[in-house]
Parts: structure tokens; sequence; C-alpha cells
């Protein structure tokens, strides 16, 4: 039976409050029902999966940990969603300034790595901001760095969800505000099964 490993990379949205104890506990989040479609649509397939998001991350801090939450494990499929915490901490009280130009290079450094010392397939999913009125003044941010990782994923990914432009038009028929989720940025429960499903849709090209 073919063996496949898929390693899930990014910040709290990723980490969903696994058990950092057990890199196959995939938490509450995408990653979780992400694996449920990938093993249920591939009964041929032996898959393992891991789950290595950290709650707050920005790009600095995965580059930092790279090589023993990633590279160390020579997955088959890594993917990662990054960025967000980025924008999120220029503002409040306790602000942390990454500007643009340095989340370029902090993203493309992780990619360049991962090029290098891997042959793992690269999953890239787009940050995304939803409808929560306390962050607006994060949007002009955001579409900002959306370009960035576009251009990135463009250079870079064998595969890329921009997970804004579904949200974006998923949005428009959801039956009240907050459905995806709660703050704008964590998703809920309708919100990870969503991310899920692209996710899993998505990486059918390159399993």
């Amino acid at each position: 039976m073919m063996s496949i490993k898929i390693l899930f990379q990014g910040d709290s949205i990723t980490d969903a409050g696994r058990d950092k104890r057990n890199y196959h506990h995939l938490g509450g989040g995408y990653p979780k029902y992400a694996a449920e479609l990938i093993a249920e649509n591939h009964k041929d397939i032996d898959f393992e999966f891991i789950n290595f998001g950290i709650s707050g991350n920005r790009t600095s801090q995965l580059f930092d940990r790279l090589y023993p939450d990633a590279i160390a494990f020579q997955p088959d499929v890594i993917s990662i969603l990054i960025g967000i915490n980025d924008i999120w901490h220029r503002y409040g009280a306790n602000k942390i300034s990454t500007n643009d130009e340095q989340i370029e290079t902090n993203y493309r450094a992780i990619l360049t790595s991962l090029k290098k010392n891997t042959n793992a397939k690269i999953m890239m999913l787009s940050p995304y901001l939803l409808d929560c009125d306390d962050k607006e003044a994060m949007r002009d941010d955001l579409k900002r760095v959306l370009e960035i990782v576009r251009r990135l994923a463009d250079e870079f990914a064998d595969v890329y969800v921009p997970l804004d432009k579904h949200f974006e038009e998923a949005i428009k028929t959801a039956p009240m505000k907050l459905y995806y989720s709660n703050d704008g940025v964590h998703p809920n429960e309708n919100g990870a099964k969503f991310i899920g499903k692209i996710y899993a849709e998505a990486i059918e090209k390159i399993l």
C-alpha cells in the first residue's frame, strides 16, 4: 500500500487546540476535517497526518522552527497557512511591527528552505479576514500581504488555495453574520469544516 505523509503547518488556525505532546493529534480545526475527507477519498493509501501549527506564530517564528517542525520529518506534502499574525500584531497595545518586506523575506526563506531540503509538494493557503467589525483596520494590510503570498505561490507552490476568495463567496450566502468565525480570524466549526473541504479538494492535484 502506498504511504503519504502530509504535514500541516501554520498558526492558531492550524493549531486549533491540538495536543502538542502528540504531533499526530490534529486538533479541532481544519486539519482534522481535511484529514478525514482525504483518508475517506483514498482508502488505498496509508496516510500519516502531522500537525505542527502553533498558536500566535508569525512568519519569522515559523522560519525559526522550520527544521525540527517540518524538514526533519521529510513530508511528502506540506501545507502552510501563515501571515495573519504578522498583520494582527501591528495593532494593539503590544505591537510587533513586521513590515510587508519582512513578511516577504521570511516567507520566501521558508519556501526556499523547503525546496532545498525536502522533496515535499508545497501547498500554500492564503490568510484571510472575515466579517468582523473590530478588525476592519487590518483589511488594507491584508490586501498587500495577499499580493505577496500570491506571488510567492506562483513561484514556489504546487497548489495555492485562495481562502480569502473562497470565504468572500461563501459569506454572500451565509445564513448569518459570523457564521464561519466569531472573531473574523479563527474559524468556528462551520469555518473549520469549510476550510477542510476546500483543502481536501485542492490536494487532489498532487496526491
